[in-house]
């Protein structure tokens, strides 16, 4: 079964990353319980909340109930292996990429960086908080996929680095929308009231679980 776009935001679909090893979190971080659901059941929420098809990618357990899985031929490589096996079973021209232990992330700056990659053609979109990028999430063309494969191949792994090379490769650089202009020309609320410097918390401890948990019990 191929992936691809839904109704919503024309030629996109959404993924989430869902292979990391979860050394520090004890358990498989994916079906660790936040807010009265699952971690990838509140990714996979977020995506189809700016109104994208959804699969998983790189699941490393049964994740079938969620969401169709995408399977990662070469696990074990890091979320870039994902990226690239979720390009590959995709027809749809984008995809955006959210990673299972990102719970805070507001669906309204996926649908801000998917519009923005759909106006704009650019090869990568990423956002930015306090002047630094964000590796994730991020809205990635189908077009990258060669150069992301060949630093995959040549032992290169990280995402941010690939997708600058996936850019370059392709006479671009990676597009980064600034967070904080967004929110300040009411382009973007956190439904839960968050500081933007908020919502790219990594969920990789039960520590950072309990902020997450407790950020998401928030009222505006």
């Amino acid at each position: 079964m191929m992936a691809e776009a839904g109704d919503g935001l024309a030629e996109c679909v959404g993924f989430v990353l869902a292979g990391g090893e979860s050394r520090r979190m004890g358990a498989d971080k994916a079906l660790v319980p936040i807010a009265g659901r699952t971690l990838v059941e509140q990714a996979v929420q977020i995506l189809r909340g700016a109104g994208l098809a959804v699969w998983i990618a790189g699941a490393r357990v049964p994740l079938e109930e969620f969401a169709p899985v995408v399977q990662d031929a070469s696990p074990g490589l890091g979320p870039l292996s994902g990226i690239c096996a979720a390009l590959e079973a995709t027809t749809a021209r984008r995809a955006v990429f959210l990673p299972v232990d990102q719970p805070l992330t507001p669906a309204c700056l996926i649908e801000l960086l998917a519009h923005h990659a759909e106006i704009t053609g650019r090869a990568v979109t990423v956002s930015s908080v306090n002047g630094f990028a964000q590796t994730f999430p991020a809205v990635v063309d189908r077009r990258t996929l060669p150069a992301l494969r060949g630093e995959l191949d040549a032992g290169r792994g990280g995402c941010f680095a690939g997708f600058q090379a996936a850019a370059a490769s392709l006479g671009e650089s990676v597009a980064v929308i600034p967070v904080e202009m967004a929110v300040q020309a009411g382009q973007l609320e956190h439904p839960n009231g968050l500081f933007a410097s908020r919502w790219f918390l990594n969920v990789n401890t039960r520590s950072e679980l309990a902020q997450a948990e407790a950020s998401l019990h928030r009222v505006s």
